[in-house]
């Protein structure tokens, strides 16, 4: 394209959206060029991590859980791709499938800076003024299942063994895993930290459910006509990866911090995260129809 051609399909771009383009060209000769700290706001995202104690290691915490919430952003960014594109290729698919497989490894190999990349002392002393605050109440984390697939499927077997013979969104809702986390359901007695987390995202958390009926990735799989062994294949490697091997690493890290010399801390969001954290009792599949009865069974082994 030749500067005639750019000027000409500069003055159609704006005329086409019913905007005078000599406007816009009079404002570009004032504009300031874009800088690298101003496109990233480089300035804006230094200025966020604000801890609560002196302890230069809590500093190290804050920016692992912002680094965690950008890259499941990410991942969130790529899923809605797949579940709000109608007819996508396989290509596309594979692709996107490879990029949240990326991701989830940095989930993964990013536990190093958490297990042994701050203090084992300054972090027991610090994390008491965390209380009850917890990376329970990522709200991404929820977000990323309820795109990925079915409710059905973030029940575990004993949350299925109390849900009614037709369960409503409510129900689903009331026996989800998660909850298993801040709530004893003996005594119905809840932790702040899981009362403060409903208190704030359950109804969206409700809406999106409805709103991704048909279109979880899980049941976008389901409407394609023959995919192929690739395809499952990846579909498979994603749910292991960010469903058994991200969990142990983080129970694997929690052991270090709160169990590793035998004083058995509890988290700061009060959970049993022994219980909690481990891929047998969360139970959570995306893709459980691609998975044998054997496989199930020995979910986190």
């Amino acid at each position: 394209m030749d500067n005639t051609e750019i000027i000409k399909a500069i003055e159609e771009k704006y005329k086409n959206l019913g905007e005078n383009p000599e406007t816009y060209l009079k404002g570009l000769l004032q504009a300031k060029p874009i800088t690298y700290w101003d496109y990233i706001q480089v300035d804006t995202l230094l200025s966020l991590q604000k801890t609560r104690t002196d302890f230069k290691d809590e500093e190290i915490f804050v920016m692992y859980h912002q680094v965690t919430e950008l890259t499941l952003k990410m991942m969130i960014h790529e899923i809605k791709q797949l579940s709000e594109g109608e007819n996508l290729s396989e290509e596309i698919w594979l692709t996107k499938l490879d990029r949240l497989k990326r991701y989830t490894r940095m989930l993964i190999t990013s536990f190093d800076i958490m297990k042994d990349g701050m203090s084992y002392e300054d972090y027991n002393t610090f994390r008491s003024t965390l209380t009850p605050a917890s990376g329970f109440q990522s709200a991404q984390f929820r977000i990323l299942e309820l795109y990925s697939t079915r409710l059905k499927n973030l029940i575990n077997s004993e949350g299925r063994e109390r849900l009614p013979q037709n369960p409503t969104l409510d129900d689903y809702f009331k026996h989800i895993y998660w909850k298993d986390a801040g709530l004893n359901r003996k005594t119905g007695k809840m932790t702040l930290t899981l009362q403060l987390f409903i208190e704030k995202y359950e109804a969206d958390f409700k809406a999106l459910a409805e709103n991704v009926k048909g279109k979880t990735l899980e049941e976008r799989v389901a409407q394609m006509e023959n995919p192929s062994e690739e395809l499952k294949e990846k579909l498979k490697q994603f749910d292991h990866f960010y469903n058994v091997a991200w969990p142990m690493v983080h129970l694997d890290t929690a052991q270090h911090y709160l169990n590793s010399k035998g004083e058995n801390k509890t988290a700061t969001g009060g959970s049993e995260w022994k219980k909690y954290l481990h891929p047998k009792y969360q139970q959570r599949k995306f893709f459980p129809t691609l998975w044998t009865d054997e496989e199930i069974a020995n979910w986190g082994e």
